[in-house]
């Protein structure tokens, strides 16, 4: 039986950022939060996923963001969400 993740550390980087010229994607991101599983499916059909003003349906066993709200708004045109799991 697998056991799904509880948390996860989201990153919105800037598309454009091809060469970080050595930086890491969580020195390039413009923000980042952990969310935590709510217990809840959201309407894309995965785990719901909330913290710091991110709400996500991620499935966990691809660690794909399926759906995305930052401060209740899509995500903005040329931002990525990188995901992993949060320690």
């Amino acid at each position: 039986m697998t056991k799904e993740p509880q948390r996860f550390t989201i990153l919105l980087v800037p598309e454009h950022v091809e060469d970080r010229g050595g930086a890491s994607v969580e020195d390039s991101a413009v923000r980042s939060a952990v969310v935590e599983a709510t217990g809840e499916t959201g309407a894309s059909g995965y785990p719901r996923y909330v913290g710091h003003g991110i709400v996500a349906d991620i499935d966990p066993g691809t660690r794909t963001v399926e759906a995305l709200l930052v401060d209740g708004a899509e995500l903005d045109y040329g931002l990525t969400a990188r995901v992993t799991v949060a320690s």
